[in-house]
């Protein structure tokens, strides 16, 4: 049975705490129903104590950038957790250490690592989302993923303890994380190299040029919409199954790059999630290759 809750609940809340707040315009795809209630934390303290207060028994669910989420039409139940300003900071340690902020777009990461001359995270320019996504699902491209720059973490568990996570302790696999999915991600500490910064901004601007040569990035879309299995690549086998361009309702596999989903047409969450299915179902038929979804689709149908 769902634990229903109120703000009235929380007294000692800083943040804001929000009923029924739609939740589309916060996702890159634009679909999505309501969340039941929308917690926006004052800072790191304040989402402690959230944690600490509320039923073990409530639904929580982190909302980052939304650029890799699928909102289902009939909202989230519980509570949708979202990291605002006091999770934004941005900051060098012992030369090319850079402590950063769960709510961080990973661009600007990448940009503040350029400027002083902090090499290894210029992939981080190629990735929509914010660190807080990156870090659980271990985000990566063009041959460099999160695990790979990352040293330790700072995270608020289920029961709203702090606790400092080294890398080597989340289980860190191909674009998943293995902590507990009741860990909220509030802060990381990357580790990269002396680099020029001049090179390192050079290596940005190959990033971005490859990206709108090869992704539709300027449509509302969320990125890759299955993994690359094992010795394939996705767009590969679903080009091969005859799905670039198919739509379904106000949604379209990109002919640009057919692993890419888009709301073309004011589409549904439905419409969107039943595409992919149908996408899923004509590659396993024609190549026997089982897709597995990077998208992350959340909520009620």
């Amino acid at each position: 049975m769902l634990v229903l809750v109120k703000p009235e609940d929380f007294p000692e809340i800083r943040g804001k705490l929000i009923e029924q707040t739609p939740l589309a315009a916060y996702t890159w795809l634009r679909v999505g129903g309501p969340a039941d209630m929308l917690f926006l934390p004052k800072d790191e303290a304040d989402l402690a104590m959230f944690m600490a207060q509320k039923p073990a028994e409530l639904p929580v669910f982190v909302l980052g950038a939304g650029s890799n989420l699928l909102v289902r039409d009939g909202g989230i139940a519980g509570v949708v957790i979202r990291l605002g300003p006091a999770f934004g900071a941005l900051q060098v340690e012992d030369e090319v250490f850079i402590r950063v902020g769960a709510a961080v777009f990973d661009k600007m990461l990448a940009k503040f690592a350029a400027k002083f001359g902090i090499g290894g995270l210029s992939f981080y320019s190629g990735i929509p989302g914010s660190i807080g996504g990156a870090l659980r699902m271990n985000a990566g491209c063009y041959g460099t993923e999160t695990a790979d720059v990352l040293h330790s973490v700072v995270v608020i568990d289920g029961f709203g303890r702090r606790r400092i996570v080294a890398v080597d302790e989340l289980n860190y696999s191909y674009r998943n994380c293995g902590a507990p999915k009741d860990w909220i991600f509030v802060e990381a500490l990357f580790k990269g190299q002396k680099a020029d910064p001049e090179e390192i901004f050079q290596q940005m601007q190959l990033i971005q040029e490859r990206r709108e040569q090869s992704q539709p990035i300027r449509e509302k879309t969320g990125g890759s919409t299955f993994k690359n299995p094992p010795d394939h690549k996705s767009w590969e086998l679903i080009d091969q199954a005859g799905a670039r361009g198919r739509k379904v309702g106000g949604a379209i596999m990109s002919k640009q790059h057919c692993n890419f989903m888009i709301n073309a047409e004011n589409a549904s969450a439905d419409d969107l999630e039943q595409l992919a299915l149908s996408v899923q179902k004509s590659v396993k038929e024609t190549s026997g290759v089982d897709l597995q979804w990077e998208i992350k689709r959340v909520g009620r149908s």
